[in-house]
């Protein structure tokens, strides 16, 4: 099974080729699942990712019985603070019980991009004053001085981890405007970014086309280090949006209406991909702010 195609600026991995060896109907197949069924054909080995794993989703019918697990292997790790530091303490301690071992202490470094944000733990003492940041973040660096020095340490320890400091804002928003590439390029290989994050709203950057959702600490530390993130083949719900907001109807408004009708249609666990003349008029603010609350209406993506 071979589906890699080369272009002028490298290589990518091809979906109309999954349909032209007769897998399945790829064109037919949720936007969202296509670009699960990419990293697949990307990552196929016959260990982590096998044949029958690749045909499994490449067939997927939209009625059918979920009874298969999808290994995702993902493009890169987003971690806020509360969950992130201690998987950094994690690596830190598998590299010493490297060096015990008398084995070189990179072996252990992670095998997608992680990203950490200091976000979740950061307090106010300080507002209502033109300098409230600067004297914050000077509480919060004195406070948790050993943290930052052991967060600057594993930055540059480990080749694949980068930290955001505290003050650059919440997560979820430095994701979006800072942190998301869109499509990556390894090795001359072009694919599209994807990833999981260690908190339920990581479904925010869905409003970028971007295939994401929360995970728990142990399922992104097995991501970081290049393992499958498994889930079950999932449902996906087409919400068809018609129209376009009018003058005084808020990206608010219209999350609210959306999550009250999808917590009726009962799509918990499921993919949920917004189409249709009504999406392509939502700039990207509104798209995230829907994405966002996915975790509210039970989704596990607002795709």
């Amino acid at each position: 099974m071979d589906f890699k195609k080369t272009f002028s600026h490298g290589s990518f991995y091809s979906l109309p080729e999954v349909e032209k060896q007769g897998l399945g109907k790829v064109s037919r197949l949720p936007v969202s699942l296509r670009i699960v069924l990419e990293s697949l054909l990307r990552n196929l080995d016959g260990k982590r990712v096998r044949e029958m794993d690749v045909k499994a989703l490449a067939s997927w019918k939209a009625k059918a019985e979920r009874t298969e697990e999808i290994p995702f292997i993902v493009s890169r790790v987003l971690l806020q603070d509360f969950t992130g530091v201690p998987l950094v303490v994690d690596l830190a301690a598998m590299r010493t019980a490297v060096e015990r071992a008398k084995k070189p202490p990179k072996l252990i470094e992670p095998l997608v991009p992680v990203d950490l944000v200091i976000d979740h733990s950061v307090q106010v003492d300080f507002a209502r004053v033109a300098n409230a940041i600067q004297l914050n973040m000077g509480i919060e660096f004195t406070r948790n001085r050993a943290r930052y020095e052991f967060l600057k340490w594993g930055m540059a320890a480990f080749d694949g981890l980068k930290i955001v400091p505290p003050g650059m804002g919440i997560v979820h928003q430095v994701n979006l405007e800072y942190l998301a590439p869109g499509v990556h390029a390894r090795d001359g290989v072009y694919f599209p970014d994807s990833l999981v994050g260690t908190d339920s709203h990581t479904t925010m950057i869905n409003g970028l086309g971007i295939v994401a959702w929360g995970v728990g600490g142990i399922e992104a530390e097995a991501a970081m280090l290049g393992q499958p993130v498994y889930f079950l083949t999932p449902d996906v719900v087409g919400v068809h949006l018609q129209g376009s907001l009018k003058a005084g109807v808020t990206a608010t408004d219209l999350v609210l209406t959306i999550t009250e009708m999808l917590r009726k249609a009962k799509v918990v666990g499921k993919f949920v991909e917004f189409f249709g003349e009504g999406a392509a008029s939502l700039p990207v603010p509104e798209r995230a702010t829907i994405a966002n609350m996915a975790p509210e209406y039970g989704a596990t993506m607002g795709y």
